[in-house]
């Protein structure tokens, strides 16, 4: 799929059903602070984040609270890794909440932070200077292109 292609695909706004988040509430929530940090060790690793920004990570704590999962991710950021905390601090430095589908827009680059926050469908506490770094380095993130996938109808068709 390339860049052009993700521009045409739109992920709408919605919000998941009250009881996912219910049930979400219930789980452990240190995978979720495993799986983000292994993605954006993953992103250091292939050198997409600036490293100057990085070092003004150093030591501080973020919390990631997606708000109609349930689920929440706190990590931080030591020694040129992201590592995940196995507990939520009770105030980081950090903090971002936000539904899923925000935070799937914002992946996708379909909307900017700045404009799901002043909609009231992203939040951000915690250090103002440190919410710019942050920002900033996202903005700055110059994502490959993916290559072409193959279209459903030649994967599916059968050739006799």
């Amino acid at each position: 799929m390339s860049a052009s292609s993700l521009k045409s695909f739109s992920i709408p706004s919605f919000k998941l059903p009250a009881f996912v988040s219910s049930i979400g509430n219930k789980l452990p929530q240190w995978p979720h602070a495993v799986a983000l940090t292994a993605a954006l060790n993953a992103v250091v690793k292939m050198k997409l984040l600036p490293e100057d920004s990085l070092e003004r990570l150093e030591g501080r704590r973020f919390l990631v609270d997606v708000l109609d999962t349930g689920g929440r991710a706190s990590f931080t950021f030591r020694d040129g890794l992201f590592r995940p905390l196995f507990y939520l601090p009770e105030t980081p430095d950090l903090a971002f909440s936000a539904n899923l589908s925000a935070f799937l827009q914002l992946m996708a680059r379909q909307e900017d932070p700045d404009t799901l926050f002043f909609n009231r469908e992203l939040s951000i506490e915690g250090d103002t200077e440190l919410g710019l770094v942050v920002k900033n380095m996202l903005d700055a993130v110059e994502w490959p292109e993916l290559p072409k996938l193959p279209k459903l109808s030649n994967i599916l068709s059968f050739r006799t």
